[in-house]
């Protein structure tokens, strides 16, 4: 199996990092503009070009779109002209979506959408508990973390995180938004409130509360920021018939026993392994998980969790926050 990887940063590793423990044969190409990036590609020994169309002569069978989220769309359109399966990343703007669509379609290619929260367990767990649930529910749900950490390696201004089409608050909102629809339901109707608490030279609000109600008749509460100098994450569900607390780790999720009135752990997890550099809620699994999918889709025709038209919604519902703000 040839893979190619386009945008050897840290996305583009971790592929690397868990494609080799699934497909141990796999060959990789890497394309990346960075100079410093093809060094560090090249003294892991793997093939390295500057130039996308120099590697698509290598004829690889998948790729990984690990670049930048804002310019995705030329990238993928250009892989799947030339036949090659495509896992994309996250995509923060839902640029030639239609064409992309089209084209796939009548190249018999597959283009994989990530969304990583979809393959959580603890997401897939909540999500079971909650579509137990024949009473209308309420949650409380925050995830912040302080912008200049999220790749303290690197100055937050030369991350696409740090500018205003493609910033935090939006990629969080991306990130959460597909499993929150998928466990509630489409939005009929949301409210926002935003504003600035830090100092940082952006050009966007860096902590926004959007209320959203469901179709399901859920009514949910989101906080996204980038000011938490803490890496966030808590979640609390309410109903008549249930109350549950998250905070983001593998040990504790947590349901209110009804009878003995005490809150007891939902396991999850057996092992959940972690990437050094990342906060500790970051779970390796989910990410090996949706690869394996991925695969999945290519050489078995599965249907997978999360598509381009669901994005597109998600999307959809993300520029009508920012409208509001």
């Amino acid at each position: 199996m040839k893979v190619l990887i386009v945008g050897y940063g840290s996305m583009g590793k971790r592929r690397i990092r868990l494609l080799q423990q699934l497909e141990r044969g796999a060959e990789f190409l890497c394309v990346d503009k960075n100079p410093s990036r093809l060094r560090q590609a090249g003294e892991q020994g793997l093939r390295a070009y500057e130039d996308l169309a120099q590697a698509l002569e290598e004829k690889p069978e998948l790729a990984f779109v690990c670049t930048s989220p804002g310019n995705h769309a030329g990238i993928i359109l250009k892989l799947v002209e030339a036949g090659i399966h495509v896992f994309t990343e996250l995509n923060l703007v839902d640029h030639d979506y239609g064409r992309i669509i089209a084209l796939a379609e009548e190249r018999n290619t597959a283009v994989f959408m990530s969304s990583t929260m979809l393959y959580d367990k603890r997401i897939e767990t909540i999500d079971r508990l909650v579509k137990a649930q024949e009473k209308p529910l309420t949650y409380l749900y925050h995830v912040g973390q302080y912008l200049p950490d999220w790749h303290p390696w690197e100055s937050y201004k030369d991350f696409f995180i740090g500018k205003k089409e493609t910033n935090g608050v939006r990629e969080i909102l991306a990130i959460q938004l597909p499993w929150l629809l998928h466990t509630f339901g489409k939005i009929e109707e949301l409210s926002v409130m935003s504003h600035r608490c830090t100092k940082l030279e952006i050009d966007f609000d860096d902590s926004v509360s959007v209320t959203f109600r469901h179709e399901s008749g859920a009514v949910g509460v989101f906080v996204a920021d980038t000011v938490s100098r803490k890496a966030a994450v808590h979640l609390e569900i309410i109903g008549e018939d249930i109350h549950l607390l998250w905070d983001g780790h593998n040990d504790d999720l947590c349901i209110y026993d009804l009878e003995k009135k005490t809150m007891r752990p939902v396991e999850t997890y057996d092992a959940a392994e972690h990437a050094d550099g990342y906060a500790d809620h970051i779970i390796e699994n989910r990410y090996a998980d949706e690869i394996a999918d991925f695969l999945a889709m290519v050489y078995q025709n599965k249907t997978p969790r999360y598509s381009l038209a669901n994005d597109q919604y998600t999307l959809k519902i993300i520029d009508e926050i920012e409208g509001h703000r």
